[in-house]
Order: structure tokens, then C-alpha cells, then sequence
């Protein structure tokens, strides 16, 4: 049974920093691509930030140099730091596993992220 979790999420004020996890199994962790998108009421899901089997990151433009995405393949786990969170961060942020080819496409359930201004 696969099973992506999620947790980390809160109410934060604006400048504040969260660290979200997102601990995976019943698939194979080390060869997925892991992603963090989130939705905000009204708009369309979005990618944040992505890192790829060998440690290759992507970010959306706007949480450069404010997320950092990383990865323990020993404990099957995806995290976001998010540092300097603003307002507009305020979403249902979800994990994503996907090997195009080699395995499924999954997500997690969410978690909610509040930024306070």
C-alpha cells in the first residue's frame, strides 16, 4: 500500500520559517521524483519545488532563495524548508511521487500552511 505523508504544517507569521515533511512508503523512494506543490483557495495547484533521484532541484520562481527541498533516501523522507514566508505562501501544500515509466503517479493528502501578516 503506498502511503505518502505528510505533516509540518501550522500558523506562522509572516517572516517565520516551517519545515515540511512528507514521509513515503510501499514505493520505491529512492529512484522517485519527489515534489511539493500546493493550492491556494480559488487557484490552480502549483509546483514549488521538485528534486530528482540523483539530488537535481527545481524551484518555482517565486520561493527561490526562500525553499529548500531535500531528501533521505534511508528514511524514505522529502522535506521543504520554507524561511522568510509571506502571505501569498498561505496554501494546502502536497507531496508528489512519480518515476515516469517506472512507477505510479501518487500524492499525499496535504497540509495546511498559514502565514499570518
Amino acid at each position: 500500500q503506498v502511503q505518502l505523508v505528510e505533516s509540518g504544517g501550522g500558523l506562522v507569521q509572516s517572516g517565520g520559517s516551517l519545515r515540511l515533511s512528507c514521509a513515503a512508503s510501499g514505493i520505491p523512494f529512492s529512484i522517485a521524483t519527489m515534489g511539493w506543490y500546493r493550492q491556494a483557495p480559488g487557484k490552480q495547484r502549483e509546483l514549488v519545488a521538485a528534486i530528482g533521484s540523483g539530488g537535481s532541484t527545481n524551484y518555482a520562481d517565486s520561493v527561490k532563495g526562500r525553499f529548500t527541498i531535500s531528501r533521505d533516501n534511508a528514511k524514505n523522507t522529502v522535506y521543504l524548508q520554507m524561511n522568510n514566508l509571506k502571505p501569498e505562501d498561505t496554501a494546502v501544500y502536497s507531496c508528489n511521487a512519480h518515476r515516469r515509466g517506472l512507477m505510479g503517479d501518487y500524492w499525499g493528502q496535504g497540509t495546511q500552511v498559514t502565514v499570518s501578516s
